[in-house]
């Protein structure tokens, strides 16, 4: 469960969504199904990297960044490997679908 706040509205806004576990850090995809539209809670990490996450029932703090080049085909290839669905929702759009990682704050 990620928790980010509304770039607009300034509230709590909750998703669920698949991830990555990368050591300490968790990866999320913003595939949006192969929209070409970027899914809101990736805009409001944009406006605002601190949100919170929970697996199972831990809470934690966590600021947000965008893997680029050489970091970002390699976590592609990652999640790509445990969920071919991911491959297909690239193919549907022309923009490069973002992989977010979710880093501690401590």
């Amino acid at each position: 469960m990620l928790t980010t706040r509304g770039r607009r509205s300034g509230e709590e806004r909750t998703i669920a969504l698949q991830y990555l576990a990368a050591g300490p850090s968790c990866v999320v995809i913003a595939s949006f199904v192969g929209e070409d539209r970027q899914p809101a809670w990736l805009l409001n990490l944009r406006a605002d990297p601190a949100a919170t996450i929970r697996r199972g029932r831990r809470v934690e703090r966590v600021r947000a960044r965008e893997a680029a080049g050489e970091e970002r085909e390699r976590l592609w290839q990652r999640i790509v490997a445990i969920d071919p669905a991911f491959a297909e929702y690239q193919r549907r759009t022309s923009r490069q679908i973002p992989a977010v990682i979710l880093e501690p704050i401590e």
